[in-house]
C-alpha cells in the first residue's frame, strides 16, 4: 500500500503541476494579448526605401527595427541591399541607394524589380535629399512620388506606406538646400492625404521638427547617432500604428480641394465628380492634378473620367490613373487599387501635358462615372 500511495502521489504532483503551468501560460496570454497575436503571426515585412541617410550606414533601422523586436512586434526588414557599415546588431536589410536620386529611381523604373524580390507590406520612405541638392523641383519630385507609389500599389494593392517630411539639410557648398527641403517639406502631407485610401493609406511622418543639422548630422546630412535616435523615435509610432490589428497610420489632415462637378446620375445610384487644377506650367505643357470623389452617398468601385481636350494639346504621361484615347476626348480609368471610394472619399491622379504654341484653352474635366 505505501508503495502505491507514493506511486499516486508522485503521479497526481505532476498532474497538479502541469496544471500550474498550463495555467500561468494561458494567464499570461490572456494579461497580452498583443504578444500573443504578435508571436503568432508571420513577421510584418518592412521595406526602408531612400538614399544614403537610410542606407550607408542607416543606424537609425538598428535602434528603429531592434525597439519594434524589444516591445513584441514581429517584424522583418527587407530590401535587395544588406548591411552597410553599422556597428548595431540588427536586421540590415533594405533599399537605401547611396548618391541616388528618387526622380532617377522613378524615371528608371527600378523600383519594381525591388519590390518583386522582396514583396514588402510597409514601405517606409525617406527620399529626395539627393534631388534637392541637384535643384530638382519640389513637382517633379512629388511626381516621381506618385511613380513609385503606383509601382508599389502594383504590387502589392494593401500596400502601406510612411513617407518622410525630410530632416534638415545644411552642406557645406550649398546655401539654398536648407530652404529647398522646407519647400519640399511644406508639400508633403498634402501630396500624403490626397493619394490615402482606407485600402492602401499613405501617411506623411515629419522627420523635420526638432532635428538639428549641427547637433544631429556629423556633415550637415547624414544622421550621427543622436539624429539616428530622433529618426527611429519618428518612425516608431507611425510604424506600431500599422502593426496594431485595425491600425492605418496617423489620420493626415486633407488639403483643400477644388469643389468636384458632380455628374448626374440615377436616384439612389453611385456619383462622382473630378476636378482640375495645373500644378506648374512652362513655355509648351503643363502638369495638372484630377481630384476624383465620391459625391454620393453609396460606395462606388470604380470610376472613369472623361477629359476634354482642345486642339493644340496632348496628354502625354498619366500616372494613377489608366488613359484611353478618343478623337475629341480621353479617359482615365481607376487602377485596381484606387477605383473604390467610400462616400466622401476621394483620390487623384496626375498628367503631363503639352501645347503648341497656337492652343487655345486648357484641358477641362468633361464627366465623371461612377460604377
Amino acid at each position: 500500500m505505501r508503495n502505491t500511495d507514493l506511486r499516486h502521489n508522485t503521479a497526481l504532483r505532476a498532474v497538479l503541476a502541469v496544471l500550474a503551468l498550463t495555467a500561468l501560460t494561458v494567464g499570461g496570454l490572456l494579461a497580452h494579448p498583443d504578444s500573443a497575436a504578435s508571436a503568432a503571426a508571420d513577421p510584418v515585412r518592412i521595406m526602408p526605401l531612400g538614399d544614403s541617410i537610410t542606407g550607408s550606414p542607416g543606424c537609425w533601422r538598428a535602434v528603429l527595427g531592434n525597439r519594434l523586436q524589444e516591445t513584441g512586434y514581429a517584424v522583418d526588414f527587407v530590401g535587395t541591399l544588406g548591411p552597410q557599415g553599422c556597428p548595431q546588431a540588427r536586421d540590415g536589410d533594405n533599399e537605401g541607394h547611396g548618391g541616388a536620386l528618387v526622380t532617377d529611381v522613378a524615371a528608371q523604373s527600378q523600383l519594381p524589380g525591388w519590390l518583386d524580390a522582396t514583396h514588402p507590406d510597409i514601405v517606409v520612405m525617406h527620399f529626395g535629399t539627393n534631388d534637392v541638392w541637384n535643384a530638382v523641383d519640389p513637382e517633379r519630385i512629388l511626381a516621381a512620388y506618385d511613380t513609385l507609389l503606383g509601382q508599389m500599389r502594383a504590387n502589392n494593392p494593401d500596400m502601406r506606406i510612411l513617407v518622410a517630411q525630410l530632416i534638415p539639410m545644411n552642406p557645406s557648398g550649398c546655401a539654398e538646400c536648407a530652404q529647398r527641403v522646407v519647400a519640399l517639406n511644406s508639400r508633403i502631407p498634402g501630396w500624403a492625404a490626397a493619394r490615402s485610401t482606407s485600402r492602401s493609406p499613405v501617411t506623411a511622418v515629419d522627420q523635420w521638427t526638432g532635428f538639428s543639422t549641427s547637433g544631429d548630422t556629423y556633415d550637415g546630412v547624414h544622421p550621427n547617432s543622436s539624429g539616428d535616435d530622433k529618426i527611429a523615435a519618428r518612425w516608431y509610432p507611425a510604424l506600431t500604428a500599422l502593426l496594431t490589428p485595425g491600425g492605418t497610420g496617423p489620420t493626415p489632415t486633407p488639403p483643400a480641394t477644388p469643389t468636384p462637378t458632380p455628374t448626374p446620375s440615377a436616384p439612389g445610384s453611385a456619383t462622382c465628380g473630378a476636378a482640375l487644377r495645373t500644378v506648374s506650367s512652362w513655355q509648351d505643357g503643363y502638369q495638372a492634378e484630377v481630384t476624383v470623389r465620391n459625391t454620393g452617398a453609396a460606395p462606388l468601385s470604380r470610376w472613369t473620367v472623361r477629359l476634354a481636350v482642345p486642339a493644340g494639346e496632348e496628354i502625354t504621361q498619366v500616372w494613377n490613373g489608366a488613359l484611353t484615347r478618343g478623337p475629341a476626348e480621353v479617359s482615365v480609368d481607376a487602377l485596381s487599387w484606387n477605383g473604390a471610394l467610400a462616400a466622401g472619399e476621394s483620390t487623384a491622379f496626375g498628367l503631363l501635358a503639352s501645347r503648341s504654341a497656337t492652343a487655345g484653352s486648357a484641358i477641362t474635366v468633361a464627366g465623371c462615372a461612377a460604377g
